[in-house]
């Protein structure tokens, strides 16, 4: 299968120092930036935090690019910079539709803007041991049975046709197995207790709406990952690579919700592109052995689906302004 690379270059010392980078910006954001306290998060702060995401994975990159350069030679340097950066491509994009359901938790639970910002640090904190968790798993499966690949093929192609279907759709909450099995099993909160997930009220440990939340979040993180994880080992099967693209995705989620949060109905549309890409991403890897895509040109198809999606979004609402009666 031409679109994955089987052989990975990272040091022990990499995936360390990796690891270590992203325990300092965690602790970095909880305690010297005041991530576990309420606090609004404007426009401007969520745009500030995007770009020194995105430049973070981007220096990455490079500084993986240089390592390789000098120990492996400038072919496979060119060739694992691009694994990563269509990998993180793909991760970030599909990120796109946590915030979509995120959105909807939020208001259904009446959750206050300054709360949002604590409740995605821990929903962030999860979703980074379970995705670790899960490529680690995936990256084994991938490596003793190569077959699987098609599976996660046929499943992506299947996932991105429903989405298709489904994207007008909104969830029932009430439904949610997570949150009718914490509804019959925990004691609750008759309302908010500041920002707290617990309080202890007359002896008695009572979890509060905010935890529910919380609880969703992490529901949902599982399910966005049994989708975007199978779908980077379309692109490399390099463990190092699909941990660290997809965790700087993670990382950059929370800035990437706020930044999004007033205006995610004008991109509306984008559900259908990102549907799209997860449809594309998995024929690519049902149809590798007979008609493999290379990695750059995976790229370029998968930027072109994005901006065709925004620039619909953009011109559909447009249109729907322009169309409604003036007063």
């Amino acid at each position: 299968m031409e679109t994955t690379s089987p052989t990975s270059y990272a040091e022990p010392w990499m995936w360390g120092g990796f690891i270590a980078f992203v325990v300092a910006m965690l602790l970095l954001d909880m305690f010297v930036l005041g991530g576990r306290q309420a606090h609004k998060v404007s426009v401007r702060e969520a745009l500030a935090w995007s770009v020194v995401w995105v430049s973070l994975a981007l220096v990455f990159n490079a500084l993986f690019w240089f390592w390789l350069d000098g120990s492996a030679g400038r072919e496979i340097a060119n060739q694992k910079a691009l694994e990563f950066l269509t990998g993180y491509v793909i991760e970030k994009s599909l990120s796109v539709d946590n915030v979509f359901v995120f959105l909807m938790i939020f208001a259904a639970f009446h959750v206050p803007a300054e709360m949002q910002r604590r409740v995605l640090l821990f929903g962030v904190l999860g979703a980074i041991v379970l995705r670790a968790a899960m490529i680690l798993g995936g990256a084994w499966l991938v490596r003793e049975f190569h077959w699987v690949l098609y599976l996660f093929g046929a499943f992506l192609v299947v996932t991105g046709l429903r989405m298709l279907v489904m994207a007008e759709k909104e969830p029932d909450l009430e439904k949610n197995p997570v949150l009718r099995f914490a509804r019959r099993h925990l004691r609750l909160t008759d309302g908010y207790r500041g920002a707290r997930f617990s309080v202890v009220e007359n002896g008695v440990r009572l979890f509060t709406p905010l935890f529910l939340v919380l609880l969703l979040i992490e529901a949902s993180d599982v399910v966005f990952a049994v989708d975007s994880i199978p779908a980077i080992f379309a692109i490399t099967t390099d463990p190092f690579i699909v941990f660290t693209s997809n965790i700087f995705a993670i990382l950059g989620l929370r800035a990437l919700y706020f930044l999004l949060a007033d205006m995610a109905a004008r991109f509306h549309l984008l559900k259908y592109g990102l549907a799209m890409v997860l449809t594309f991403i998995g024929a690519k890897m049902l149809i590798a052995p007979w008609c493999p895509i290379p990695t750059p040109a995976s790229l370029a198809i998968v930027g072109a689906i994005l901006v065709a999606s925004v620039v619909a979004s953009l011109v559909a609402t447009r249109s729907n302004a322009h169309a409604k009666p003036r007063n």
